[in-house]
């Protein structure tokens, strides 16, 4: 799908009141696309849609839960009365959860699942069959992360569901492709985002100091939003099945690929020193 300029294209993104959801509505905006956005935080969904509309384009912003089938199937429905079908679909809303598998709870699993993995599933059930009845094509991306292909005994959780729409996301890639969509994974590494302050920590993790040093370590990487934005719009021009955003995302791609078990080690050795690091405080 050429996004060079997406004048006169319908552009749906989840999960676009902060991050990178905010920042790819923004970039899409600036190409001139019509947006339909959504969130469950309804005054960062403001502020997206304000400053959306001060780029000159149009906006229709929802609040609604990507993990409530009926809310998602109500908003499908007011997008497709204005739209026959969206061009391009952005499933970007996310959670977290860190702490070992013997710390989470069902509760975290519900939790974290409805939103990473059911939310992903709700957005594609109610817009992509929309996207092949109207027959000119389109692009779909799914939101993963460099934890996608790269698990850690520290977010199993996690992990699982993004791995999940990873495989779901080649899946579709090769139903679709008949039909002229494309589908792209979006894997980024470490991201300066507002993930880091709601993330739920269990465990050893479960400390206000733990929470604090992680957000530092993703403020001193410094890797914006609007970077991953970019990369996401680059990956959709080329047409992508999975595309690794910054360098250590790259970096675990290629060393999982060639040595399994030294990107193992690499990730335990990273996990023993950030433990010795917070617990010397």
């Amino acid at each position: 799908m050429d996004v060079t300029t997406l004048t006169g294209k319908a552009v749906l993104v989840t999960g676009a009141a902060s991050g990178i959801g905010q920042a790819t509505a923004l970039a899409c905006a600036r190409r001139g696309g019509r947006l339909w956005i959504c969130d469950l935080d309804a005054s960062g969904l403001d502020t997206t849609a304000a400053e959306i509309r001060a780029l000159g384009a149009t906006v229709t912003a929802g609040r609604v839960d990507v993990a409530d089938r009926e809310a998602m199937r109500v908003f499908a429905d007011a997008v497709h009365a204005e739209v026959d079908a969206v061009d391009l679909l952005i499933n970007n809303a996310g959670v977290a959860v860190a702490g070992g598998f013997l710390h989470t709870t069902l509760d975290d699993w519900g939790w974290i699942t409805s939103i990473n993995l059911m939310g992903v599933v709700h957005g594609c059930h109610y817009f992509i069959p929309a996207m092949v009845t109207r027959g000119r094509g389109g692009h779909v991306v799914n939101v993963a992360s460099s934890a996608g292909y790269v698990a850690s005994a520290a977010l199993p959780a996690y992990s699982a569901t993004k791995f999940a729409v990873v495989g779901l996301s080649e899946a579709l890639r090769d139903e679709l492709t008949p039909h002229g969509i494309g589908v792209t994974a979006i894997c980024p590494g470490i991201v300066n985002t507002p993930i880091t302050r709601s993330a739920r920590m269990r465990g050893p993790d479960d400390t206000p100091e733990t929470r604090q040093r992680v957000i530092e370590i993703y403020q001193r990487r410094n890797y914006a939003p609007d970077r991953v934005a970019a990369g996401i719009l680059r990956a959709v021009q080329h047409n992508r099945a999975l595309a690794p955003i910054t360098a250590e995302a790259w970096a675990m791609y290629y060393l999982k690929r060639l040595s399994p078990s030294l990107m193992a080690w690499i990730g335990r050795a990273i996990q023993a020193r950030a433990r010795r690091s917070v617990e010397q405080g």
